[in-house]
Parts: structure tokens; C-alpha cells; sequence
């Protein structure tokens, strides 16, 4: 039985990154028997452009007849001036809700051929591979009431960090999932010692651990602590899962762990859908030029393929292409640290697809 993917190249380089992740899937298709049709719709400026809404009635049928999504990047300087409703960015935080997309999933892993690329020292992060799970849709950032209010004395803002039992539950299961398909080690990362909100997770997160993951080694971390061990250590972490304020700050420090935005997949998942986008922006000044590295957003497809399309086989062949491509010495302009020949977007979708044929000839 095949699969459905619905493609939403987007804007800026969106179109130009996903059109070679494209060619990757069709050697999947075609040398691995994978069985996947794909079928583009239109997102943020582009959707704006061609429906005057950034997440059309056609995308939205689209994405929910599809077994997973595929997102390029949106935004652009040419939509600012719109109304913040039909800006882009209103149309990704709206498939997010739409889809239910409460977990983000943010790989960082670092590659043996790009160490020089991070500006911590090469023993320090080589052989690092972590997974940030961070909750999407709850937390400080949704939590009511909220506001800034006029005091006797001046202004006061507040906000409201708020988490429910079945929130904590379902983000500690999809970590617990996720390390089932690493080392099933989970770190739990929060800051029990001086919030309710916290003690409340660490106690639901260890309830989920030894009622349904026993399987899975389970430890507990203070949000401060886990900074600096980032920085410090990093090799002892496998999965960090965490709410959506420290999600949102440790996933982009460890990000750098890797010292290049160009190589990060992402994924948001939910109880039925998900979506699987690079973690990079459209990049209007290089859009159309053939300059972007597209292998973010392969990776991405990677990880489409272990989560969604129970292909980890076909995930860890993509993965090794890239490894091999990144062997061969090839570089877009981003990773050509050291002054060597630097290839467009194009010619390293190509490299990247005729290594997995390669390894599919093996």
C-alpha cells in the first residue's frame, strides 16, 4: 500500500530546497519500493499569492488526506506589509493548530566531516547526536491570563505558565517513542526546585516512564543545569524532552552544538499528523539562485520516514547518503569552511540522490 505526502514548497528558497529533497524520494520510489505519490499545495506567501490566504481551503484538504507533510520555509520582506492575519507566518502557526501539532522534534547531531564548523572544541562535540522533544502548544507562551496592565507606580506585565496532566502525558510519550528508536535514554528538563508547574511534570513525566516505557532509562534535569551541561557535555544526552518556554531555548542551543543551521531537521508531530520542515527561513536574499543547502531539509525527509512511514531502514540509507556526500568532500556555500569548491542546491540534491542509489545497488 502506498503513501501520501502532501508538499508545500512555500516561499524563498522553499521551492528550490524541496525540489531536490523530491529527487531523493523519487530514488526511494524507484530503487527502494517505497511507494510514496506526493502532491504540492500552496502556503504562506505563496499561498497568500494564489488564494489571498497563507493556509488555503485546498492546503487544508490536502494535508489531511496526506500521511505526513513536507514544508519548505515561508515568509519574505515582499508580505510584511500585509495584515499580521495574512502575513505567512499566520498560515504555519495555523497548520500547527490545525493539525494538532503538539510536539516539536529537534535533532541535533553532529557531523564527524563538519566539526570545525562548531566553535566548541572537537572533543567536546564529536560524536554528539541529541533529540530535543519540546511541547508545542501549551506552556507560558498559550497560558491565560496574560497581558500588561497600568499599577500605582507604573506598568506591570504578566504572563501564565500552565500545564495539564493529559498536556505532560502525551509530550512524554512521544519522547519515550522517539528513544525507543535511539538509545532510550530520556532527560526530563524543568525546574521543579522553584515551580508548581514543574513538579507537577516531573511527576506525571516519571509516571509515564514506569507505567508504560520501563524499557526506557528516564532522568530528571533543572532547566539551568541542562544549559550548561549542553555546553559542557553533551554526549550524555539522548532525548531532552521538555515544555514549550525551555524547548524553545535549549533546542536552539543545542542547535549551534553543530555550528550550521543548514544541516537541522525538524519535525512537528501530533496524535494523527505531522509535519517535517528544515529549521531554517526562506532566505529571500539567496531565493532563486541556486545557492541554499537543501540537505536540511532531506533530513527532514529522514525523519518523515522513521516517525511517520515506519521506514527507519530507508531513513538511516538517506542519513548515510548524506554522510558519504559530506565524505566526498561536496559543499554548498554555507559548509565550505575551508576555502574548497563549492556546488549550487541543485548539484547537491543530485550528489545526495545518486549516493542512495548507490547504497540501494549495494
Amino acid at each position: 500500500m502506498g503513501v501520501k505526502i502532501a508538499v508545500l514548497p512555500g516561499d524563498g528558497i522553499g521551492p528550490e530546497i524541496v525540489r531536490e529533497t523530491l529527487k531523493v524520494l523519487d530514488v526511494l520510489n524507484t530503487h527502494f519500493g517505497l511507494n510514496a505519490e506526493w502532491e504540492e499545495g500552496l502556503i504562506g506567501g505563496a499561498g497568500y499569492d494564489g488564494a489571498r490566504d497563507p493556509y488555503p481551503e485546498a492546503t487544508q484538504r490536502l494535508v489531511k488526506a496526506s500521511d505526513a507533510v513536507l514544508l519548505g520555509a515561508v515568509g519574505g520582506p515582499k508580505w510584511e506589509p500585509l495584515a499580521k492575519p495574512l502575513r505567512p507566518e499566520a498560515g504555519l502557526l495555523r497548520i500547527r493548530e490545525d493539525l494538532g501539532l503538539f510536539a516539536n522534534y529537534r535533532p541535533a547531531k553532529v557531523q564527524t566531516q563538519l566539526l570545525a564548523a562548531s566553535t566548541l572544541k572537537p572533543e567536546v562535540i564529536e560524536g554528539v547526536d541529541i533529540l530535543v522533544v519540546r511541547e508545542l502548544v501549551s506552556g507560558v507562551y498559550f497560558g491565560q491570563p496574560r497581558g500588561i496592565v497600568e499599577e500605582e507606580g507604573g506598568r506591570r506585565g504578566f504572563n501564565t505558565m500552565s500545564y495539564c496532566e493529559s498536556e505532560i502525558r502525551r509530550i512524554a510519550r512521544k519522547a519515550f517513542e522517539a528513544a525507543r528508536l535511539r538509545d532510550r535514554r530520556v532527560c526530563s528538563v524543568d525546574k521543579a526546585n522553584v515551580l508548581e508547574v514543574s513538579e507537577l511534570w516531573r511527576e506525571v513525566v516519571s509516571e509515564v516512564q514506569a507505567r508504560e516505557f520501563p524499557d526506557v532509562r528516564l532522568t530528571h534535569m533543572y532547566v539551568d543545569n541542562a544549559a550548561m551541561q549542553l555546553i559542557r557535555a553533551p554526549r550524555q544526552f539522548d532525548v531532552i524532552v521538555t515544555g514549550n518556554l525551555f524547548g524553545d531555548i535549549l533546542s536552539d542551543e543545542a542547535s549551534m552544538l553543530t555550528g550550521s543551521i543548514g544541516m537541522l531537521p525538524s519535525a512537528s508531530i501530533g496524535e494523527r499528523y505531522a509535519m517535517y520542515e528544515p529549521i531554517h527561513g526562506s532566505a529571500p536574499d539567496i531565493a532563486g539562485q541556486d545557492k541554499a543547502n537543501p540537505l536540511a531539509t532531506i533530513l527532514s525527509l529522514a525523519m518523515m520516514l522513521r516517525y511517520s512511514l515506519n521506514a527507519a531502514e530507508l531513513a538511516t540509507k538517506v542519513e548515510r547518503a548524506v554522510d558519504l556526500v559530506l565524505d566526498d568532500g561536496v559543499r554548498t556555500a554555507d559548509l565550505a569552511l575551508d576555502g574548497g569548491a563549492v556546488v549550487s542546491c541543485s548539484a547537491m540534491g543530485t550528489a545526495v540522490a545518486e549516493r542512495l542509489k548507490m547504497l540501494g545497488d549495494e
